[in-house]
């Protein structure tokens, strides 16, 4: 149980805990990369990444901070340098742990601490990745700025046949002297109703006189 373990004491009185870790620094700085034990490799990265970001700045001030707890020249020289042109652009997470398996004589667990801007394995297929989702995008937007000059002319052509039929067919089913010539034939047919039902009236009447009589 931890209980409040805030730091791992790797088994060691505070100089040499102290002393393991400024060695482990100097070693993954000058180096690049080095193996060590998963639990090492952890409390490693607490105490190099703060002094990674002071490398960053090249003042006298972060200089001597760094060299308090380096204390190698060697190393200051090369982190303010090399180190600092490398991670300049990055905002954190300078280095990386990568887990090897268990070690041979004790079974500890074991891991590889590095520097993430200098693995150039990792980032030559981070590049090509790159290059070639960038090439399936070019490919991708050419497809659709091609793919709408289709329908656009469809639209184009559709409008005119339009204009071309539509004054004819009017033209041709409500001519005006149809209609001028049917309007006085419906009106003869009206004014003749009333008159054979006159002529049909006195007939009617002279009938109903003679069976009177």
């Amino acid at each position: 149980m931890r209980h409040g373990k805030k730091v791992n004491h790797l088994g060691r009185t505070s100089s040499h805990r102290k002393a393991l870790l400024m060695n482990l620094a100097n070693a993954l700085i000058t180096h690049k990369r080095i193996k060590t034990t998963v639990a090492k490799a952890k409390s490693l990265r607490i105490y190099v990444e703060p002094l990674l970001n002071r490398g960053k700045v090249d003042t006298t001030h972060n200089r001597r901070i760094v060299f308090s707890y380096l204390q190698q020249k060697e190393v200051i020289t090369e982190l303010f340098g090399p180190v600092a042109a490398k991670i300049g652009d990055r905002a954190g997470g300078y280095t990386r742990i990568i887990r090897l398996g268990e070690r041979y004589g004790d079974a500890a667990e074991m891991a590889m601490i590095e520097l993430v801007d200098f693995n150039e394995l990792l980032l030559g297929d981070k590049k090509e990745a790159g290059a070639k989702k960038k090439r399936t995008r070019r490919s991708g937007k050419g497809a659709d700025t091609a793919a709408p000059a289709k329908p656009a002319a469809k639209k184009e052509a559709a409008p005119a046949k339009v204009e071309d039929t539509a004054p004819e067919e009017v033209v041709e089913e409500t001519p005006v002297a149809e209609v001028v010539e049917t309007a006085p034939a419906a009106e003869e047919t009206v004014a003749e109703a009333p008159a054979a039902e006159e002529a049909q009236a006195p007939e009617a009447a002279e009938e109903d006189t003679t069976k009177e009589e």
